[in-house]
């Protein structure tokens, strides 16, 4: 029997884009359980993580360039020379900061409520200039990138993990593979047009945050 999708309500709401993203990928409570389970594995290689993330950022010109300017959130010193920066320079710190809050809320989310998505779609909407910051609005062929990097990152973790089963490593694999693309598409759907959030959903950090989260 072939299910019927509103178009409107695909692209006006939240929980209905998810619910069909879910539906489509298969993602259910025993991924987010799964989710839960990795945490405990990837917790204390956040920081090689993080670091391997920014190294290669910093890499290419084209995505290090993002890091010169300063963005809402940092008030410390800002290295502008692109010669001198680093991941042990203070924005990079922040930033590696930053992305070890994300990593952590996403993998140790024990229920995807409603405020929960309101989070993940406003991670991706600050990173557009839909927020009225005109220093974060990164081409998207960046944010895809990062995804893709960050994900080979956990799964290369989780597959060295020597006290997992295999079913369990390809289990948790896929969970991870669908949290990705759940969270690109609350990526995409920003630039692709404006999105509306429904602030009654929001808690009050989503609502103050407002400055990117990599």
């Amino acid at each position: 029997m072939t299910e019927s999708i509103d178009e409107r309500e695909l692209n006006f709401n939240l929980r209905y884009r998810f619910d069909y993203l879910s539906k489509f990928l298969n993602f259910t409570q025993d991924d987010i359980n799964l989710l839960n389970q990795f945490a405990v594995i990837l917790l204390p290689r956040i920081p090689f993580v993080t670091d391997n993330v920014y190294r290669n950022i910093l890499s290419f010109d084209i995505t290090k360039q993002y890091f010169l300017i300063r963005n809402d959130g940092f008030e410390g010193h800002l290295t502008k020379n692109s010669a001198h920066l680093n991941i042990d320079s203070s924005q990079m710190i922040y930033r590696r900061e930053r992305l070890s809050v994300y990593l952590r809320r996403i993998l140790t989310q024990t229920e995807w409520t409603d405020s929960f998505l309101a989070f993940l779609s406003h991670v991706g909407k600050m990173h557009t200039d839909q927020l009225g910051s005109k220093s974060i609005n990164i081409d998207y062929i960046h944010i895809n990138a990062l995804f893709s990097y960050i994900e080979h990152l956990l799964i290369d973790i989780l597959w060295t993990h020597e006290d997992l089963d295999m079913k369990s490593k390809s289990s948790m694999s896929m969970a991870i593979n669908k949290l990705f693309w759940i969270q690109n598409d609350f990526f995409t759907m920003h630039y692709l047009h404006k999105w509306q959030d429904d602030e009654q959903y929001e808690d009050i950090s989503t609502k103050q945050m407002n400055h990117c989260c990599f």
